[in-house]
């Protein structure tokens, strides 16, 4: 249990305070929308894989007003998220399929929860899906295209959902026994640097063999090189989205104090150890990191061998992935690690679709 004090902590911290109005803003499209372009997934970085194109294709239909922002803000974001939800997906029907009961995913202060509903959506009764956030204009989207009734949304920040709210609140209940997978998406970075407090909230909700997917920006022991990978994404990614005003404005209102919440990668890993006998690094852009965690060796190697290759130019890419992290000697990951080859399907229907 983690100590009370700490909970009311998190109370105070920034995403439910000086963040709040950005966030409700952007998520009502009041403000914070790219202001040259709309991001849009490229597939041809999947090579045209079949799965991450049907998922691309859905999730991007139920973009909320603070998807394009999100996805505009982070190279190849959107890449990784239709790589990501296409191997949850994958991950979840297995699951199914095994119990021959709903699985359930669990995307964690995940803006407008698109991720948790297009799953919902392709996972047609076969996974429960859950998303929380504290801004009201991100349930709001959430609803708006819905997508799925086995979509769920959960108005409030992550660590009000504890084992007496899951056990009270009927909306919950499909959600009592815990998650196959659950997906941080850049929230312990809006609340504080103490990710061990942090996973000692959430990691009692995975069940057995269950997956943890965290997106995180990391901060960097040397300065020069986090503040030259930040350049990198605003002048070569961002500009493509946003005008120089936009960047210079989020820059001074939101990434300063949210940098004081980042921890590096060595200090993620220490507090993924306290919980975990495996961690992998499946991507990194700049300074943001996609790590992967399970206590099962099968699960860690089944969530891997679904996974396409990172859909991201080198350039932007400053490790050799898959990366180990943690791993266990009497069992160790060793060379079993391996990404799947791309469905080229896709790509055999785009140049049909082409032909007279």
């Amino acid at each position: 249990m983690v100590d009370p004090q700490i909970i009311e902590r998190w109370r105070t911290a920034p995403r439910l305070t000086s963040f709040a109005p950005f966030f409700e803003q952007t998520a009502s499209g009041q403000g914070g929308a790219p202001d040259i372009g709309k991001p849009a997934p490229d597939i041809s970085l999947h090579d045209f894989d079949l799965d991450c194109a049907v998922y691309a294709d859905t999730h991007v239909r139920l973009f909320g007003p603070f998807d394009s922002h999100y996805h505009a803000s982070i190279p190849y974001r959107l890449e990784e998220t239709c790589r990501l939800g296409s191997t949850i997906l994958s991950v979840c029907l297995r699951r199914w399929a095994k119990t021959a009961q709903a699985s359930t995913l669990y995307t964690l202060g995940a803006g407008t929860g698109c991720m948790a509903r297009s799953i919902a959506v392709l996972g047609d009764g076969r996974v429960n899906t859950l998303a929380c956030s504290p801004t009201p204009a991100n349930r709001a989207a959430f609803f708006a295209k819905r997508g799925s009734e086995y979509a769920h949304f959960f108005l409030g920040p992550f660590f009000e959902l504890d084992a007496a709210r899951y056990a009270s609140d009927p909306d919950l209940a499909p959600f009592r026994d815990g998650f196959n997978v659950l997906v941080e998406d850049t929230t312990f970075q809006m609340y504080d640097r103490d990710r061990a407090a942090q996973l000692s909230f959430i990691t009692p909700r995975l069940r057995h063999g269950g997956i943890l997917v965290q997106v995180q920006k990391l901060a960097h022991k040397d300065h020069d090189v986090y503040a030259e990978r930040e350049n990198q994404k605003d002048s070569l990614f961002k500009s493509r989205f946003f005008s120089a005003r936009q960047i210079s404005k989020k820059k001074s209102e939101i990434l300063g104090t949210m940098a004081n919440c980042q921890v590096d990668l060595q200090a993620t890993i220490a507090a993924l150890r306290l919980f975990f006998r495996y961690s992998v690094v499946t991507w990194n852009s700049g300074n943001f990191y996609t790590i992967v965690s399970s206590n099962s060796r099968a699960s860690i190697l089944e969530f891997l061998s679904l996974m396409v290759k990172p859909a991201i130019p080198p350039a932007f890419c400053y490790e050799t992935l898959p990366a180990v992290i943690i791993d266990t000697p009497s069992e160790p990951l060793g060379p079993a690690l391996s990404w799947r080859r791309a469905n080229g399907r896709a790509a055999i229907a785009a140049g049909c679709a082409k032909e007279p």
